[in-house]
């Protein structure tokens, strides 16, 4: 078995920054229309809803185009939808100011990896972001999630027995599932009067399967990261992730599946607690496309039994 570097955090910064692409994509602006700054949140909804058309001019290329208050004023319209279930392809960007800077500077603070994670911000960090993680795998049923990390040759040293980390098939690719977290309806900390779906790494150690290398980096010894979710249409979510008690970064999450054809309000309008008091777990157009995945695409089922196995032999 080959042996991990002695400061494994040291050589994992240090490799993604080798790694880290350096040219920018820049997107057009969503037609959506957005409320002056300060404006009053029930002002917002009510003034400003997000209808149809625009739900479905929400892309993720088109999220990064936008200023951090437009993508606030966007979430602050969205309800929790049920919590999502399956495989999402991932995507990622900083906050950014009108001029289009993103603002990584503001993470830099006392927990062990936020330095690092500000040197490498310098270095286009939304790009070595894209490289790596690819997605989040939602397992509903069993209240967990796993991310979708690309299977990268270079990182391989970093991990303990790389060849037993459980794989994923979603979207045309192969993706290591890493970095476990317990998944809850709770409450929003942008938005305390409508909850949103949480991702809880703090308990990551609670899920079969936890690895401490590299797994505990997403939780309270390394970035303390806690995400929420929101739905914006059937398959598409926008998300935001806490390093502590900080805001970090927006996500999104789209299930290439589902998003096609779909009507984009269905589901929309009901919030976590109420659908799983229901026992609803998608939006029934979703649900139906689900059902319809070829097996290609249905591996995530596969990758947690293999995470399960994988968990019992790393105890």
């Amino acid at each position: 078995m080959q042996s991990r570097p002695s400061n494994w955090r040291l050589y994992l910064g240090a490799t993604l920054a080798a790694i880290a692409l350096s040219n920018a994509c820049h997107a057009s602006m969503p037609a959506v229309r957005f409320a002056p700054p300060g404006t009053d949140v029930a002002k917002l909804r009510s003034d400003f809803p997000l209808n149809d058309q625009e739900r479905l001019a929400l892309t993720p290329d088109g999220m990064r185009a936008l200023t951090q208050d437009q993508v606030d004023q966007i979430y602050l319209r969205l309800q929790s939808g049920a919590i999502p279930d399956g495989p999402f392809r991932g995507d990622l960007f900083f906050p950014r100011d009108r001029d289009g800077h993103a603002r990584i500077s503001d993470l830099a603070g006392p927990a062990p990896a936020l330095p690092l994670l500000a040197h490498i911000g310098a270095m286009r960090a939304e790009h070595f972001g894209r490289v790596f993680w690819k997605g989040k795998a939602f397992f509903r049923s069993q209240g967990i999630l796993r991310n979708r990390i690309e299977d990268i040759a270079l990182l391989k040293p970093v991990f303990d027995d790389a060849e037993t980390i459980p794989k994923i098939t979603f979207d045309g690719q192969t993706t290591w599932l890493l970095f476990p977290a317990k998944l809850s309806c709770g409450t929003s900390r942008l938005d305390s009067t409508r909850p949103s779906t949480v991702i809880d790494y703090a308990r990551g150690s609670e899920v079969e399967g936890f690895r401490p290398v590299p797994d505990k980096l997403a939780g309270p010894e390394g970035l303390n990261i806690r995400d929420e979710v929101r739905i914006i249409r059937p398959g598409f979510y926008l998300g935001r992730a806490y390093f502590g008690e900080r805001f970090a970064l927006n996500f999104t999450l789209l299930d290439p599946t589902v998003a096609a054809g779909s009507s984009p309000s269905t589901g929309t309008q009901e919030d976590c607690n109420a659908a799983s008091a229901a026992g609803r777990h998608l939006p029934p157009d979703a649900a139906n496309r689900a059902a319809d995945r070829d097996s290609g695409d249905r591996n995530w089922q596969r990758g947690l039994r293999a995470a399960r196995a994988a968990g019992a032999g790393n105890r």
